[in-house]
């Protein structure tokens, strides 16, 4: 099985990204960044290696980017917080819209933090070049693979390998999955290819 139903994307041999869902008021890594989402208000923090930040309480999505990714220079001022009403929304594959939350236009270097929704329905197939890890915050759905389909629901990870080609499908007939998404090397989520039969 390639998804958690408890949000936890540990870090693999050849990835520096890991994710866990966990009650925690306090966040910092000496070695490795770390952006925290925190679901019940829409917000993310950078807090980035050698820092530590408060929380407060509650249910926080944790993701760490370790220190041997590829580095994207830095594109504009930092930033610390960021909130899903202040991100401007952008254009992906098909009907599908996302928010950059963080990046190297705001402070991180080494991965970009997203909120994706997808509308019903299915993109066709298609991959990305970097590593990714996403974790589901709205709405019920399909994570397809060349070797098997899942489930994907709230709290749900999965991870996608470079070059991996993929669906992610919501299955509602009106509602749109809200996924939280981060990658690295950093840039931008709208970078989508497609295999040769997809084009057909």
């Amino acid at each position: 099985m390639r998804v958690s139903t408890e949000g936890h994307q540990p870090a693999v041999p050849g990835s520096e990204l890991a994710v866990e869902t966990l009650e925690v008021d306090v966040v910092g890594d000496r070695d490795a960044d770390t952006i925290v989402f925190t679901p019940a208000v829409g917000i993310a923090r950078l807090v980035l290696a050698g820092e530590t930040a408060a929380l407060g309480s509650g249910t926080h999505v944790r993701a760490t980017v370790g220190p041997a990714v590829d580095r994207h220079a830095a594109m504009g001022s930092r930033e610390c917080t960021v909130s899903t009403e202040e991100a401007n929304a952008e254009g992906a594959t098909g009907r599908r819209t996302f928010q950059v939350l963080f990046g190297p236009h705001n402070g991180s270097t080494r991965a970009t933090l997203f909120v994706g929704y997808v509308p019903p329905g299915a993109a066709p197939w298609h991959f990305h070049l970097y590593d990714e890890i996403v974790w589901i915050w709205r709405g019920e759905g399909r994570f397809h693979t060349r070797e098997a389909v899942e489930q994907i629901g709230p709290g749900s990870a999965f991870r996608i390998r470079p070059r991996e080609v993929h669906i992610v499908e919501n299955t509602s007939p009106i509602d749109e999955l809200v996924v939280v998404g981060l990658f690295t090397p950093a840039g931008s989520p709208s970078a989508a290819y497609y295999p040769p039969e997809a084009m057909s």
